[in-house]
């Protein structure tokens, strides 16, 4: 990592690229600031504005979780602008503070362990009453107090260095128009896990509230955010019934038809399944999602993540001067899946020895993409040659049947580390 020093002058040093223009071109004031045009698919048709028309009375400076909910629901869907001051805790008082009477941990693993519940029956049947029964209730008044729903025409900006959520699961359902930029996010702990003895030969703990979900939502910008496991990483979760006890999602859902997205300049670090396009394979989601799911990536850090950066189904994707690091637990980058038509080019990629960049992509069905001028470990490579030598049962084809035209610029690959390690993440808005 450079020095702050190192990193002022080499945002200096690049004046006409597309670093060059993210970090000059914010002098007026940020939280009124739109999506430049032809900044990714989030450009499209009308654009993404957020709150930037707001009136004095739509603009809103939040410290608590409370003032934060009240701040989102005044005034429907005019435009506002709420800034976030601090960081705000969505669960302050604790996963105890959302268990219902009754609710028992220890009697929930002493009736369902595979030895006794075995691993043939799911726990759909079990009644209200049951230790399943009680951790639904427990789930659902967690779902109620973490989740919020982000209406039309909104900016929510952290203002300074340090402003972000824990354990708030962002809702941006069905609207038009939203910013979320320079904001520290640490991922939702699921409080209640489900056991699912079906899922898999041995069975799954199976956890819910995503960071943020984009559904069947359109013109939405996310910049210059981090998204974390922060304090709660899957290294140090216990594991019950032989199974690791899971309890997070993903850190970004962009799914039901989604459209015109835009993520630029954030950092997803410490996570498991990171990001997720389009949920599902089957024909009644495809339905909604074919057409659509139309997203751009460019200037993320991707850091310490398993997988999901992203997975996609469907979605026509850009991902751009985006800069991947990988670690010892790292299993794959893009995963290409149903019907997706991925562009993935200037990007760079740091793995360590042993891991090949044949993981770089993974196949879940055939879609054919492009993957050109990526560099891996500061080599120009052949990302789906080298997949396709080394995993010749996952064949992956080459070219994805369109070229991206909304970009503002393009960073030199080979620069992309330098570039992206210095501006990405929250704190960073300038």
């Amino acid at each position: 990592m450079l020095a702050l020093a190192g990193c002022t002058a080499l945002v200096l040093s690049v004046t006409g690229t597309a670093a060059a223009r993210e970090n000059h071109g914010n002098r007026h004031d940020t939280a009124r600031q739109v999506l430049p045009a032809n900044d990714g698919w989030g450009s499209y048709g009308t654009g993404t504005t957020g709150g930037a028309a707001a009136d004095a009375a739509h603009i809103h400076t939040v410290t608590t979780w409370a003032g934060f909910k009240a701040a989102l629901a005044e005034g429907g869907s005019a435009p506002k602008i709420i800034k976030v001051k601090g960081t705000i805790d969505a669960v302050a008082e604790g996963c105890d503070a959302f268990a219902v009477p009754g609710y028992d941990f220890d009697a929930y693993l002493a009736k369902y362990a595979p030895e006794t519940w075995g691993l043939d029956t799911d726990l759909s049947a079990e009644p209200d009453d049951s230790p399943e029964g009680l951790r639904r209730a427990s789930a659902a008044a967690q779902d109620t107090a973490i989740k919020v729903n982000i209406p039309a025409n909104t900016t929510i900006i952290g203002i300074g260095k340090n402003a972000g959520f824990k354990g708030a699961s962002l809702q941006i359902k069905g609207v038009d128009n939203v910013i979320v930029r320079n904001l520290a996010f640490e991922s939702p702990l699921d409080c209640f896990p489900q056991w699912d003895p079906t899922d898999g030969t041995t069975g799954n703990w199976n956890s819910e509230y995503d960071t943020a979900v984009v559904y069947g939502s359109t013109h939405v910008w996310l910049d210059h955010n981090t998204f974390t496991d922060g304090s709660h990483p899957d290294s140090a979760a216990p594991a019950y019934f032989g199974m690791l006890y899971q309890q997070h999602d993903g850190e970004l859902d962009i799914v039901r038809g989604a459209d015109y997205v835009t993520a630029s300049w954030n950092r997803f670090t410490e996570h498991d399944k990171t990001i997720l396009i389009g949920n599902s394979d089957s024909e009644s989601t495809a339905v909604g999602d074919r057409g659509h799911l139309k997203v751009t990536f460019h200037h993320n850090l991707f850091s310490g993540l398993v997988e999901r950066a992203p997975r996609v189904r469907f979605g026509q994707v850009d991902s751009y001067n985006n800069h991947f690091v990988a670690d010892a637990g790292y299993n794959y980058s893009f995963g290409i899946g149903k019907e997706s038509r991925l562009v993935a080019e200037h990007n760079a990629f740091t793995l360590p020895d042993g891991i090949s960049a044949a993981k770089v992509l993974k196949r879940w069905t055939v879609s054919p993409l492009t993957a050109d001028d990526n560099y891996v470990n500061g080599t120009l490579t052949d990302l789906i040659a080298v997949h396709n030598a080394e995993i010749p049962a996952e064949a992956l084809e080459s070219g994805a049947g369109w070229t991206p035209t909304l970009r503002t610029g393009i960073d030199p690959a080979k620069a992309v580390p330098r570039i992206v390690d210095c501006g990405a993440g929250a704190g960073r808005l300038r």
